[in-house]
C-alpha cells in the first residue's frame, strides 16, 4: 500500500525542466597595428630615433611595420642597428629582415611587437632582371593575441616610376602568402597608388584596411600631403574585421611618410 501511494504522489508532481542558460559572451578580440615609413635611407640617416620612437608610443600600437630600416650603415652611423634601438626605446621585441647590403651595413624592413613572438622569418623579392633595381626584404614575425594565433609582416615594394619591379614584387608577395598557414596582417609602403595596377594585383588575395576600401588619405608627404602609398592590409577576408582606420597626420616632422594605424578584431 506505501509504495503504491508513494508511485502516485511521485507521478502526479510536475516534471521540472532545467532552466535555460545563455551562453557566454564571446570575448571581442583586437589588436591595434601600425605601419610606417621612417625615412631612415635618406642622406644623412634619422637625425631623431627619439623622436621616431615617441610617435609610436604615443600611438601605442601593439605591432609596427617598419620600412626604411638600416643596421650598422655610415649614413646612421650613431643609431647603428635601428630597429633594436627602436624596439628598446620602445619596449617592444623586434626583428629585422635584410633586403640589401648598403653603406658599409645593411636595409630592410622590420617589426616590432608588444606581443610574444612565437617565430621570425625573413624573404626576399627580387625585381625585374631587364629593369634592375634593389631587392626588397619581408619581416615575417608569428604573433598570438588571445589564443589567436596570426603573422605580422612589413614589406616595401619598389619606388622607380616604371611599375614593372612593383608588379613582379605583388605577384611573387602575393605567391608567398598563400603558401601561410595562418591569417596575414602587413604593413607596407607599396609605392603605389590605390587605383595602381600593383595595388589591383594585391586585391586579388588581400583586402585593404581602409574602410569600405577608400584608402584616398594621403599618407605621403608630411610636407605635401598629395598621395597614399602607404598601407595596412590583410587575409583571408573572414580572418580580421577593421575597426578604426586612420592616418597620423599629427606625425609630420619625423618622417617624411604619416604613419599609418588600424586596429583589427582578430575572428
Amino acid at each position: 500500500m506505501y509504495v503504491l501511494f508513494f508511485f502516485l504522489c511521485a507521478c502526479s508532481k510536475e516534471k521540472k525542466e532545467a532552466p535555460e542558460v545563455d551562453p557566454p559572451e564571446q570575448k571581442e578580440v583586437t589588436v591595434k597595428t601600425m605601419t610606417y615609413n621612417i625615412y631612415g635611407a635618406r642622406s644623412g640617416g634619422i637625425p631623431d630615433l627619439q623622436a621616431i620612437a615617441d610617435v609610436i608610443k604615443r600611438a601605442n600600437p601593439e605591432l609596427v611595420a617598419l620600412q626604411e630600416v638600416d643596421k650598422f650603415t655610415t649614413r646612421n652611423a650613431k643609431n647603428g642597428d635601428i630597429a633594436r634601438e627602436l624596439a628598446r626605446l620602445t619596449d617592444m621585441d623586434y626583428f629585422f629582415a635584410k633586403a640589401i647590403d648598403t653603406y658599409g651595413g645593411e636595409y630592410g624592413d622590420a617589426v616590432l611587437s608588444k606581443l610574444p613572438v612565437k617565430e621570425k622569418k625573413a624573404y626576399n623579392l627580387e625585381v625585374d632582371p631587364a629593369l634592375g633595381g634593389e631587392r626588397r626584404s619581408v619581416a615575417r614575425i608569428l604573433v598570438e593575441k588571445d589564443g589567436k594565433p596570426f603573422y605580422f609582416i612589413s614589406t616595401h615594394f619598389d619606388h622607380l616610376s616604371d611599375e614593372r619591379n612593383r608588379l613582379r614584387q605583388a605577384q611573387d608577395f602575393v605567391a608567398l602568402v598563400r603558401t601561410f598557414d595562418k591569417p596575414v596582417i602587413v604593413g607596407a609602403d607599396f609605392n603605389a597608388l590605390p587605383a595602381s595596377n600593383t595595388i589591383g594585383m594585391l586585391r586579388g588575395y588581400f583586402s585593404l584596411g581602409c574602410l569600405n576600401g577608400d584608402c584616398t588619405q594621403p599618407t605621403f608627404s608630411t610636407t605635401n600631403p598629395n598621395r597614399t602609398i602607404d598601407y595596412l592590409i590583410y587575409a583571408p577576408l573572414n580572418a580580421f574585421t577593421v575597426k578604426l582606420y586612420s592616418v597620423y597626420d599629427w606625425a609630420n616632422k619625423e618622417s617624411d611618410h604619416f604613419p599609418v594605424q588600424a586596429t583589427f578584431t582578430v575572428k
